[in-house]
């Protein structure tokens, strides 16, 4: 029975969630102040479902969802949505909240149709506050690497428009080119201290808690890199030799690379618990 509620759930979500992208891109090319309106609600259903989808897990195994790989996309998508729901209400945008959801609905549909296993082979020995926040964590620095990722798209789509100078009434809801620019920054320098306390509690947990920890472990080097390519993005930024378009080109490469070790890392790692 609480199988086939949580499976209803999934799919209640998918539905609104598609449903909600539905209005949000009439809403962006036709300027329907109700379609906006309607996504929003329909996007903070799906918000409301999310966390009751959480809450559940949580009561069923009486610790927080994050600890397997589909529990973790779903926490990483219902970031998400806050974030589009916080965008949507404080900052006034309307693209960057389209493009956040987009990436939200994927990420929802990846933990919707992926298949669930048990995490009771997790064993409860390995699950400590240590080993938590290191995963919340890394799923924080994700979305805010998302963010820069999200920013880095405008700033090229505003640049390329200015340049061409090929302004319709379906760009006059963008940010302007230096709030782009600022957010990208903010968001970029968030996620960044966020991976290295990540990695800094996560390499801390496996020592103290495996017996064998291998430094050449795919996980491990991946986002060893990842952490180093932001720190080189950020010096090499702060020296103003990378700026402009070539800095948000950077961007978007270093956010793909995220994603490889995202899944890719974790699939091919050897101690890493995800699965």
């Amino acid at each position: 029975m609480a199988d086939l509620t949580m499976t209803r759930l999934y799919e209640v979500m998918i539905v609104l969630y598609a449903i909600s992208l539905v209005f949000y891109f009439t809403d962006y090319f036709y300027k329907q102040v109700r379609a906006r309106r309607i996504a929003f609600w329909l996007v903070s259903f799906v918000w409301v479902i999310q966390s009751a989808i959480i809450i559940l897990t949580f009561v069923e195994t009486k610790r927080f969802p994050i600890l397997s790989l589909s529990e973790g996309i779903l926490f990483y998508s219902w970031l998400l949505v806050t974030l589009s729901i916080i965008l949507h209400c404080i900052a006034k945008v309307d693209l960057p909240v389209f493009i956040i959801n987009i990436l939200g609905f994927l990420f929802a549909s990846i933990f919707t149709f992926m298949p669930k296993r048990p995490t009771g082979a997790v064993g409860e020995t390995l699950i400590s506050e240590m080993l938590f926040i290191h995963i919340s964590f890394a799923i924080l620095s994700y979305a805010a690497f998302t963010l820069t990722f999200v920013f880095a798209i405008l700033y090229l789509v505003l640049y390329r428009l200015l340049k061409k100078k090929k302004w319709t009434h379906l760009w006059t809801r963008l940010p302007s080119l230096q709030q782009t620019s600022s957010w990208m920054n903010i968001s970029f320098f968030i996620g960044i201290p966020m991976l290295f306390i990540s990695l800094i509690l996560g390499f801390e947990w496996a020592l103290l808690t495996l017996e064998s920890l291998s430094i050449f472990d795919s996980k491990i080097i991946g986002s060893f890199i990842i952490l180093i390519l932001y720190c080189f993005i950020l010096y090499v930024n702060r020296k103003s030799k990378l700026t402009g378009t070539t800095y948000a080109w950077v961007h978007i490469y270093a956010y793909l690379l995220v994603v490889v070790n995202f899944f890719l890392g974790s699939s091919l790692s050897r101690f890493h618990l995800w699965y």
